[in-house]
């Protein structure tokens, strides 16, 4: 019993020796300053001169990608084949004529019903309203 009692107060020192270095470890952690994110390629622009003439050369900047502007959304190209049909679209037309996953269909028919703009005249057969 006196061995268990001094492997216990052996096994409490370390314990409390390794809480004590665990606190500093954390403490030099917090006064670390974060890394500095990089911005990217910075414009420049630098002169190149010829024999008969100076030219200016500028870094191509990264291209961002725009937003579409001109309307053509996933709901306005759903709504553009259900008009085109005489009859109504199913889901296949749809698939096939939009380019669209299972899901984002499945969502702007979703859409476009709550809405009103279609409506359902069959399972998996929209018209126009």
């Amino acid at each position: 019993m006196k061995k268990i009692k001094d492997q216990l107060k052996k096994i409490a020192k370390s314990l409390t020796s390794l809480s004590r270095q665990v606190e500093k470890i954390s403490k030099q952690a917090d006064t670390l300053s974060p890394p500095k994110k990089s911005v990217g390629k910075k414009r420049t622009t630098k002169k190149v001169s010829t024999k008969t003439k100076t030219v200016k050369r500028v870094a191509a900047k990264k291209k961002v990608a725009k937003k579409s502007t001109d309307k053509t959304t996933v709901l306005n190209s759903v709504i553009a084949v259900i008009k085109r049909s005489k009859k109504g679209a199913n889901i296949d037309t749809l698939r096939k004529k939009t380019g669209l996953g299972p899901r984002q269909l499945s969502n702007a028919l979703y859409k476009l019903s709550k809405r009103g703009v279609i409506e359902a005249k069959a399972r998996g057969l929209y018209t126009i309203k």
